[in-house]
């Protein structure tokens, strides 16, 4: 009986080096700086790092893009108020004069293409009085 226990105690002693020889392979692949997980920490935290500095750009990025967003709105509120206020200086004005003459156009008398005459159509009037003033094109009478 002794021998036989000896027998499965050195056999378990033998399992369990083996055992461990492998654990002990697997445990320095597992942390190879190359290959195993370390190397996958080491990749993540660099990919973290870079992410982190385009982070930081693009805030402050957006913090410039909403300065000048701030200053463009401000300016564009002020135009639009001196719009306005051109728009209702607008209704000041005294109305150009009107004509009462209309022009009718007369009916072709034939009906072939070849004898009819073109229809005379009437010019539309221009107004006297510039209804805007621009910058680009200076009006002489706006200046008087």
């Amino acid at each position: 009986m002794e021998l036989i226990s000896n027998i499965l105690l050195i056999s378990a002693a033998i399992g369990a080096t083996i055992y461990c020889v492998v654990l002990s392979r697997r445990l320095r692949r597992f942390t190879d700086l190359e290959k195993g997980v370390g190397g996958a920490i080491a990749a993540l935290s660099t990919q973290v790092d870079d992410m982190t500095k385009t982070l930081r750009e693009a805030q402050s990025s957006a913090a410039q893009s909403a300065c000048s967003l701030e200053k463009l709105t401000g300016k564009a509120q002020g135009a639009a108020q001196r719009l306005e206020l051109l728009v209702a200086s607008l209704h000041d004005l005294p109305e150009p004069p009107r004509s009462n003459e209309t022009h009718e156009p007369e009916p072709a008398k034939s009906a072939s293409p070849q004898q009819a005459k073109p229809m005379q159509t009437a010019a539309p009037e221009t107004a006297q009085e510039p209804l805007f003033l621009s910058k680009r094109h200076p009006q002489p009478e706006a200046a008087q």
